[in-house]
């Protein structure tokens, strides 16, 4: 192993790595032995971020620690995550920040909790299904985020009772039945808290926004989340003709 200097002596913890030649990427727990069509990857125990490996053949990998983008790659897939430019929106339109307390519903993969205790926040997160439960625990322990999310098996609409009102600054909902905890978000919520919703379906967010203004929240917004690549070429610059980039609808509302 070749030492690069510079590296954090604080990152040097088991949590895993990840190994990068190129755009290969490997996952890897420190002290773990992997082979590779390159050769043999041993990897020392005390591996940081910033050391160089080498298979024992001599081709180098580069270790990197985790970011939060990595997490939607490397996380166990229990369904469609949440994709990072829509995590993005959820954290800058509620200002999810250090010492905030968010309540999740719909918790699936968990790459939006993660990523928002990740912001500093503590989260509960609920999922109705014990194995995808399971399994977010374990995502949760990969992205360095267990002491920060704690994940609940069952219906968060049936413990309503296990929650104190007006304890948390956000909700993020994520099920096909948000406007149902929408109808509880101004007992649950602290003033000024916001409550987002994502949905891919359109028929599920006219609900959420008339149950909303139903219950009296303020700045109800919907917007519909598309983003376009852009190409560079000698002919010129222009947005991809790859289709369109749609993945859903975020509705952002506020206690008042």
């Amino acid at each position: 192993m070749t030492r690069v200097s510079g590296a954090s002596d604080a990152e040097s913890d088991r949590m895993p790595v990840l190994l990068v030649r190129g755009d290969r990427e490997f996952l890897v727990e420190p002290g773990d032995e992997m082979g590779t069509d390159l050769g043999v990857l041993e990897v020392p125990d005390d591996v940081e971020s910033g050391d160089i490996v080498e298979t024992h053949l001599g081709d180098e990998f580069q270790v990197r620690r985790l970011r939060g983008p990595d997490l939607f790659h490397h996380f166990e897939r229990t369904g469609a995550p949440m994709v990072p430019r829509d995590i993005g929106l959820v954290i800058g339109e509620t200002g999810i920040a250090g010492g905030d307390r968010v309540l999740d519903a719909g918790t699936g993969t968990g790459v939006l909790a993660a990523m928002m205790a990740r912001a500093g926040a503590s989260v509960v997160t609920y999922e109705r299904d014990a194995d995808f439960a399971d399994v977010a625990r374990e995502n949760m322990s990969l992205g360095g985020v267990s002491d920060a999310v704690d994940v609940r098996t069952g219906d968060v609409t049936e413990q309503l009772e296990d929650l104190e009102p007006a304890s948390f600054d956000v909700m993020t909902l994520d099920t096909g039945d948000a406007a149902t905890m929408v109808e509880h978000a101004p007992e649950l919520l602290v003033d000024g808290g916001f409550v987002a919703v994502y949905s891919p379906f359109i028929e599920s967010t006219r609900d959420v926004v008339e149950t909303a203004h139903e219950v009296g929240l303020a700045d109800v917004t919907t917007r519909e989340t598309i983003q376009r690549e852009m190409q560079f070429d000698d002919r010129g610059s222009r947005p991809s003709t790859a289709p369109v980039g749609h993945t859903g609808y975020l509705t952002i509302a506020r206690n008042e």
